[in-house]
């Protein structure tokens, strides 16, 4: 019986200290990975969102892709983090009219898929007005993501919804309503137990989120979170104070007893993707070590380092495999 195993891959821009494409493909190479999520990068012109890279950026990306041997294992676009409604809530998210949205983001997303020749696009479940209860704006989330979820359909890609804090699908319960409401073939979700642990969830709650989610899951984003003593939540996260992220085995997701559970669906789960031309079940690592916000976090070269090797000792503690770069693939880069 063969044993189940998933892809490792991260957000790379956690790694570079000034998000230079060097910078991240070396880091990643270095710690044997040959997956990245592109999210911000410089590529000469300054850092920018990949939503913002030019086709000659696009073109040197792709050079230096081949030189480092990386791949890209997801588009990490800010698809679904702007306003569900033109409200004024205090907030700085922008609203952007639904029509234009599709037809100017999504459809660029869907390009930088196809130019990366990723299958995988992260998105968002939109937010509501602050303060609202989330659950009376399912509806209108559920409308526009069945369309966003349609054009990734007409482009032969994939649409994962991540669940997280303030958005409509912020728990797992509200995102797998969401997803079971799309129903469409090319919407999957993202489970990231940190995004739970940070709005006050215990880890059995955290859990119990993990198993609503299960019939929805695509992949999952590593990033844990260790809640300081006696902390609750209430209201709205403030995403900027956010401080107390940790490694995968240190954290109070229970990543050891979430993957476990999660073992028993590789083999399905990867046969499903596959289906749709997607290479397999992807642990993307975005552990924010150095501190993390709505649009991004750091961990440094370091910090990148130590969250591999927590996640790796996870992985093996539960008997899931995994692959690295080995010294065949070095030789062969070199031509050896």
């Amino acid at each position: 019986m063969t044993t189940p195993r998933v892809i490792l891959s991260g957000f790379a821009d956690e790694a570079a200290l000034h998000k230079t494409a060097v910078e991240q493909f070396s880091a990643f190479a270095a710690l044997g990975l040959q997956y990245y999520s592109l999210r911000f990068i410089d590529v000469g012109n300054g850092i920018k969102n990949v939503m913002d890279l030019t086709k000659s950026e696009i073109t040197k990306l792709r050079h230096l892709e081949d030189e480092y041997g990386m791949n890209v294992a997801s588009i990490g676009s800010p698809i679904g983090k702007v306003k569900l409604v033109d409200q004024e809530d205090g907030t700085q998210t922008p609203f952007v009219p639904f029509a234009k949205y599709l037809q100017s983001q999504v459809a660029k997303a869907c390009d930088l898929a196809h130019a990366f020749e990723t299958k995988l696009i992260r998105g968002f479940s939109f937010y509501p007005p602050r303060g609202e209860d989330p659950a009376d704006h399912v509806a209108q989330a559920v409308d526009q993501l069945g369309q966003i979820a349609e054009a990734c359909h007409r482009s032969d890609l994939t649409l994962g919804l991540e669940v997280e804090a303030n958005l409509v699908g912020r728990s797992g319960d509200l995102l797998a309503e969401i997803h079971r409401q799309v129903d469409h073939p090319a919407m999957v979700t993202i489970f990231d137990g940190a995004n739970l642990i940070r709005q006050g969830m215990s880890t059995d709650e955290t859990f119990r989120q993990y198993q609503v989610m299960k019939p929805s899951l695509g992949w999952m984003h590593i990033k844990d979170y260790l809640a300081p003593p006696q902390s609750t939540q209430s209201g709205p996260v403030d995403e900027e104070a956010l401080k107390h992220f940790v490694p995968a085995d240190a954290g109070d997701s229970g990543y050891a007893r979430i993957l476990r559970d999660f073992k028993e669906m590789l083999p399905k789960l990867e046969r499903k993707l596959q289906r749709r031309g997607i290479p397999g079940v992807i642990l993307d690592l975005e552990p924010h070590l150095k501190g993390g916000g709505p649009f991004g976090g750091f961990s440094g070269p370091d910090g990148m380092g130590v969250a591999l090797q927590s996640l790796r000792r996870v992985l093996d503690f539960v008997g899931i495999e995994y692959e690295l770069r080995g010294w065949e693939d070095v030789v062969a880069a070199r031509g050896f």
